[in-house]
């Protein structure tokens, strides 16, 4: 399990740049002009974990299989969409899909580059999206609730449940707030995840800054960041060239480059980084001579959910998982230096898997 991130933004403000430098490809098209992405570009690409590389290395695994993620290109967004104006319906429609928005913002002044309102605002240009993604929300909370009418009179508890989260989104909405401000109960998640609220999934704020800025960031970026601490989002700082043109070098060179330019890792990396944490998304691994391979859960998912990830029957059958710490793989040099250390833990249903576990799995066929 991965998880499928959209990458949005007004148009020319480096969206498919930073997509081919993500994924590695020329296959969304660059250029200076607006709705130059139409139809979305999807791209898969593997999540770095150094961690992955030492298990390897210790247990002599032939082969490495890091956990993926999706990157999609959508088309950018101009006022009115939420009306339909520019792309807007189709816009709305990709970022629906996704489980996360990657938010790019134009944070570096070239008069090369046209902007599409004419001015580099990056706060305003957030603002704009923002707005349109609510409106089209309200819309959308408006006829559901309509819809809701007959079921709600006839006791339905499913359509009287889905009608209360309605009404919570529409008031935050309504306060000029997103709706992923609106405190959820454990028992109301699912309920709420199936509404699809645009402005219910959490936003990264990627600030495109020129190359020259790339480490420090600049008055633009530091306009974004307040304004992503007022909203309890995160922001990152990230110059889309730098990245287009690491994607093209091999990876001794890509490392002399980032230390040229000051950088300790490379933005995929920290969007990545930035990205579990803002979904609450946590690794572990499984390890073997044929192969170590990472996995992706949320945060505080169970052992038999977390054997589920890699097939249904190892949930189903689930018996118990034998547990070690990556810190006590490493420390006594792999399964048996940890067992017989004493490190290796066996684990039942109850458990909550931990970031950095390495485990085997034990079930029922």
């Amino acid at each position: 399990m991965g998880f499928k991130t959209g990458i949005v933004g007004m148009p020319n403000v480096g969206k498919s740049t930073l997509f081919n430098a993500l994924t590695k490809t020329a296959s969304a098209q660059a250029a200076n002009f607006p709705f130059c992405t139409i139809e979305p570009n999807v791209g898969e690409v593997s999540v770095p974990d150094a961690r992955l590389d030492k298990l390897a290395e210790i247990a002599g695994s032939a082969k490495i299989i890091p956990t993926r993620m999706a990157f999609v290109d959508i088309a950018g967004l101009v006022k009115g969409a939420s009306k339909g104006e520019g792309l807007g319906n189709q816009f709305l429609a990709n970022i629906r899909e996704c489980d996360a928005i990657i938010h790019v913002l134009r944070c570096f002044e070239d008069d090369d580059v046209t902007h599409v309102d004419g001015r580099v605002d990056p706060v305003a240009d957030a603002e704009v999206i923002e707005t349109e993604l609510m409106l089209a929300d309200l819309e959308s909370i408006d006829k559901r609730l309509a819809n809701l009418v007959r079921k709600i009179r006839g006791g339905d508890k499913e359509s009287l449940l889905q009608n209360e989260l309605l009404l919570r989104a529409k008031d935050a909405l309504e306060h000029d707030k997103p709706a992923r401000v609106v405190s959820v109960a454990e028992d109301e998640a699912k309920a709420w995840n199936m509404l699809q609220l645009l402005t219910a999934k959490p936003v990264l704020y990627v600030c495109n800054v020129e190359e020259e800025n790339a480490a420090t960031g600049n008055a633009h970026s530091a306009a974004v960041d307040k304004m992503a601490a007022e909203q309890g989002a995160a922001s990152v700082v990230i110059s889309a060239a730098i990245e287009e043109e690491i994607s093209q070098l091999d990876p001794d060179e890509a490392t002399m480059f980032l230390e040229e330019m000051g950088l300790h890792e490379a933005g995929l990396d920290r969007l990545i980084k930035a990205g579990y944490k803002l979904l609450h998304l946590e690794t572990y691994f499984t390890v073997g001579p044929k192969e170590a391979r990472a996995w992706t859960i949320h945060q505080g998912t169970l052992a038999p959910q977390a054997a589920g990830v890699i097939h249904g029957d190892f949930e189903r059958g689930f018996i118990r998982a034998e547990t070690i710490a990556f810190d006590d793989f490493v420390k006594y040099g792999g399964e048996l230096g940890a067992k017989e250390a004493g490190k290796m833990r066996a684990e039942g249903k109850a458990y909550v898997v931990k970031d950095g576990d390495v485990l085997h799995f034990l079930f029922n066929t």
